[in-house]
């Protein structure tokens, strides 16, 4: 049994220093996905459509500016979760008080709670060091996390409290773009099977192909993740403290809809849709630094 664990353990530790290794190779496939929809959609199917006159031409044109539009979004979200610290513990971090106990001074090292449930500071044995509220460690990073999701294969970044809104945003316009794409690839795609000559090359069919299949299957997979995110924003909390949180009756940080979405996205209506913040939601909502979460009074003491 021992032996098993052991094994066990190994191969874990195989499988994070193997996420660590994809590096920049899952980039290049985002962008090698992201061109063959471009070949399929402005260069082969929409692009010459310009020119052809009348509805054709109104239709290639509404379809190539809300290509664009959103791709710039898309690909501006993604390299801000690609890039963006997800938020790490600074160093010599110490909480002020002990929450549950409610003391002035400041906790020592040695002191800590192995329970996330009960809103005591916690203890990181491989960081050796103290752990703020929502903190949690990342095997693939090597270091403790800041409100951590989930490390994302796609993004090669870990998702927490700094960068965890640009995820949102990349998986909302991945979703509208993958859309769009498939629907504006489909009657290529039905052409396919029908008995009429089609026009292009092999190779621009084959990509047009692929282009359909690719984003249909995004569009399905991502909507699915972004409905089960929505569901987490609107309940104020991450995919590990869901999981954490399955024999919790009452969830101290859940302040209500709105609020809970603020804790994400700010206050600041105008930046809602786009990946960065306003200074002033980033000096007036201490969540977004991924230090300090406000919970409901009547559960602190639980």
């Amino acid at each position: 049994m021992y032996r098993s664990g052991a094994v066990m353990a190994w191969n874990v530790f195989k499988f994070c220093t193997a996420l660590r290794g994809l590096g920049s190779i899952m980039i290049l496939l985002v962008l090698g996905i992201v061109g063959v929809s471009y070949y399929a959609v402005v260069i082969t199917s929409y692009g010459p459509g310009l020119a052809a006159g009348g509805l054709d031409s109104l239709l290639a044109f509404v379809v190539l500016v809300l290509f664009h539009c959103l791709l710039v979004m898309l690909l501006w979200s993604y390299f801000s979760v690609v890039f963006t610290d997800p938020g790490g513990v600074p160093p010599n971090w110490r909480p002020a008080v002990d929450e549950e106990r409610g003391d002035s001074d400041p906790l020592t090292g040695t002191e800590f709670q192995a329970d996330s449930e009960n809103g005591r500071i916690r203890f990181c044995r491989k960081c050796n060091q103290l752990k703020p509220p929502r903190c949690h460690h990342c095997s693939v990073c090597g270091r403790c996390i800041l409100k951590m999701d989930h490390h994302c294969v796609w993004v090669v970044n870990c998702v927490g409290a700094l960068n965890y809104k640009y995820f949102l945003l990349f998986l909302f316009y991945t979703f509208l773009e993958t859309t769009l794409v498939t629907l504006s690839l489909l009657p290529h795609f039905i052409a396919f099977f029908s008995d009429g000559d089609i026009p292009g090359t092999p190779g621009s069919l084959a990509t047009t192909f692929l282009a359909f299949v690719l984003n249909l299957a995004f569009a399905l997979s991502v909507m699915g993740f972004l409905i089960m995110h929505i569901s987490l924003v609107t309940a104020n909390t991450t995919t590990i403290e869901a999981y954490e949180k399955k024999t919790t009756p009452k969830w101290r940080y859940d302040l209500g809809r709105r609020r809970n979405f603020e804790q994400v996205f700010g206050m600041d209506k105008k930046y809602w849709f786009i990946p960065a913040y306003s200074e002033e939601d980033l000096r007036r909502i201490p969540a977004l630094q991924g230090l300090e979460y406000p919970s409901k009074p009547d559960l602190d003491a639980q």
